[in-house]
C-alpha cells in the first residue's frame, strides 16, 4: 500500500502527551494518531449503521430468523 503524509499542527504540550501515549503503548506517534483516527471513524460509520437500523426497526418492529436472513441478503 502506498503512503502519503499528513501534517498535523499541535502545541508543543499536545505533542508531548501524544508521543509519551504512543510511547507507553509501544507505538510511534505516526501509528498511534493513524489508529485512533481510524478507529474514530469505524466508530461513527458503526454508529450511523446502528441508528439506522434501529430507525428501520422501530417503523417495522418484525423479526427474523437466521435462515430468513440468510435468504433474503445471501
Amino acid at each position: 500500500m502506498a503512503t502519503t503524509t499528513v501534517t498535523l499542527r499541535l502545541a508543543e504540550a499536545e505533542k508531548a502527551l501524544l508521543a509519551d501515549y504512543a510511547r507507553a503503548f509501544g507505538m510511534s506517534v505516526s501509528e498511534f494518531v493513524r489508529t485512533a483516527a481510524l478507529e474514530r471513524v469505524e466508530d461513527e460509520l458503526d454508529l450511523r449503521a446502528w441508528d439506522e437500523a434501529k430507525r428501520e426497526f422501530d417503523a417495522n418492529p418484525q423479526t427474523l430468523t437466521a435462515d430468513e436472513i440468510a435468504a433474503k441478503y445471501l
